[in-house]
């Protein structure tokens, strides 16, 4: 009898038994728990200075902690505080202008115009009564004692000592009257236009320091002092240490069995025995790539989500880019 066949049937049930019997065993924790792999992940900032000019100094270098606020390097501001001190200097003359505009004429000056209308009311005066004479002489001669030449030189200054007195009287009413307030308000709005032009110098000197705008760690310094910076051109590269979180993706089918605000744990290869808590902080809407504009029944399953689980990483022993398993117990109520 060959018992080739028989053995052959033996050894198919004994595999076949242990295949069902590690499918029951596995089959409660695959429902009670839910295990993802992704990466960490983190935020990261460029910093640059928002002027153009030469880096003076840095004050960190890569793996350094930074607090928010702290001055990371600073730039030549030479140029920027001559030029703000030549603008002060234009606020102090337009302020000067502005209020001798609006204080008016000093008494001095009005006085000084007041006798400047009495000198030209003088020479009037005097021209007036050479016309007279002139004119008397002729009379009394019969026209032969005075040239007419004589007597239209007479006459010309006449018209010009009057016309002297006339803009004396009109000099001496502005000066009594005082500016104008068009005057005041332009030299008003120069005195702001030096001031505000003074406030763009200051601004610049201020942001000619570069500050670290959060809590972070410097992952890379691009620039070195005596380089010419520029808004365009990042000097740090910051990797913010809070939140990190694992990104992972979830295929179609777990996709129901998870939600926003639930436990996990976060195990790493580096601490295995360590694992790090965590919550389910965002589930993506849309899937990660689809295998097919028109999927079949069989290729739903081929789609995947990114999930977002925050770590809570006190010790700070995640790292960018470290591979990371997620466990999330699948029991958890909702709150």
């Amino acid at each position: 009898m060959n018992k080739k066949p028989l053995i052959a049937a033996a050894v198919v049930l004994l595999v076949g038994g242990a295949a069902l019997a590690w499918w029951l065993q596995r089959e409660p924790a695959s429902r009670s728990e839910l295990v993802l792999y992704g990466n960490v992940d983190l935020r990261q900032v460029s910093l640059a200075f928002n002027g153009s000019e030469r880096i003076a100094r840095l004050a960190v270098e890569e793996g350094d902690h930074v607090k928010a606020g702290q001055v990371l390097g600073e730039l030549d501001v030479k140029t920027l505080q001559l030029r703000a001190d030549q603008s002060r200097a234009q606020i102090a003359v337009a302020q000067q202008a502005l209020e001798r505009l609006q204080t008016g004429s000093r008494p001095e000056e009005i006085g000084q115009a007041r006798a400047q209308v009495a000198a030209a009311e003088a020479d009037a005066r005097l021209a007036q009564q050479q016309v007279e004479r002139l004119q008397g002489i002729g009379q009394s001669t019969g026209g032969r004692g005075v040239s007419q030449q004589d007597m239209d030189a007479a006459q010309a200054r006449r018209k010009v000592a009057q016309a002297q007195l006339d803009n004396a009287r009109k000099a001496a009413q502005l000066v009594v009257t005082g500016p104008r307030k068009e005057d005041i308000a332009q030299a008003q709005a120069q005195l702001e236009s030096a001031r505000a032009a003074l406030a763009v110098l200051e601004h610049q000197v201020a942001e000619s320091t570069l500050k670290a705008p959060i809590d972070a760690v410097v992952r890379a310094r691009l620039m070195e002092p005596g380089d010419m910076a520029s808004p365009q051109r990042p000097v740090f590269t910051l990797a913010v240490t809070n939140p990190k979180w694992v990104r992972a993706y979830v295929s179609e089918p777990d996709l129901g069995r998870i939600r926003s605000g639930m436990a996990a744990r976060l195990v790493t290869d580096s601490h295995p025995d360590q694992p790090l808590n965590g919550r389910i902080g965002y589930i993506s809407s849309v899937a990660e790539f689809t295998p097919k504009t028109v999927q079949t029944e069989d290729l739903r399953s081929s789609l995947v989500y990114e999930v977002r689980v925050l770590a809570d990483d006190s010790d700070d022993r995640l790292r960018l880019g470290m591979p990371a398993t997620v466990r999330i117990a699948l029991d958890q109520h909702k709150p």
